[in-house]
């Protein structure tokens, strides 16, 4: 009977760092805590992302093909997305002017509203996260980040955005 191989973790007392499991974990408990965090504002943190990339957008408003790629998701789960978010006021959506199969989405006064609400809210999450650092590494830290997220942007043939 052959002898098992062992697996590369077993064989390894100190398994590796990985980058994957490193950001999903990371991700996952940062997604999560935000949700808790700003659930008493009926707001989910997918609405609130779609309500910061129209704040910081063209003013005219954004394309949902843009929100798409923006949110890294699929349209149909976007447009459920805004469907939702269009109901509670906090978007319109609206023809483009150019493009009559598009549509362009503003944010509303009511998502202003909402949006400033839920960045308190993420930007005492971000502090308290980051205190997990020291504070003369906080900055380069984002800094490496976003080197490492726009790295993988170019290698997926991606924008940077």
């Amino acid at each position: 009977m052959p002898e098992p191989i062992p697996s590369p973790a077993a064989a390894d007392p100190v398994p590796p760092k990985r980058l994957p499991v490193l950001l999903r974990r990371s991700w996952y408990g940062l997604n999560q805590a935000f949700r808790q965090r700003i659930a008493h504002l009926d707001l989910t943190p997918d609405q609130f992302s779609i309500l910061r990339w129209l704040i910081e957008g063209d003013p005219q408003g954004l394309t949902q093909r843009a929100l798409t790629d923006l949110m890294a998701s699929d349209p149909n789960t976007i447009t459920s997305i805004l469907s939702r978010m269009e109901k509670n006021r906090l978007i319109v959506r609206a023809p483009h002017e150019q493009d009559k199969r598009a549509n362009r989405v503003k944010v509303q006064p009511a998502g202003r509203r909402m949006f400033e609400k839920g960045r308190k809210v993420a930007m005492g999450l971000q502090e308290q996260i980051l205190a997990a650092l020291p504070a003369n590494r906080r900055e380069k830290f984002l800094e490496e980040l976003e080197t490492i997220a726009n790295s993988c942007a170019k290698i997926a043939g991606k924008d940077v955005v």
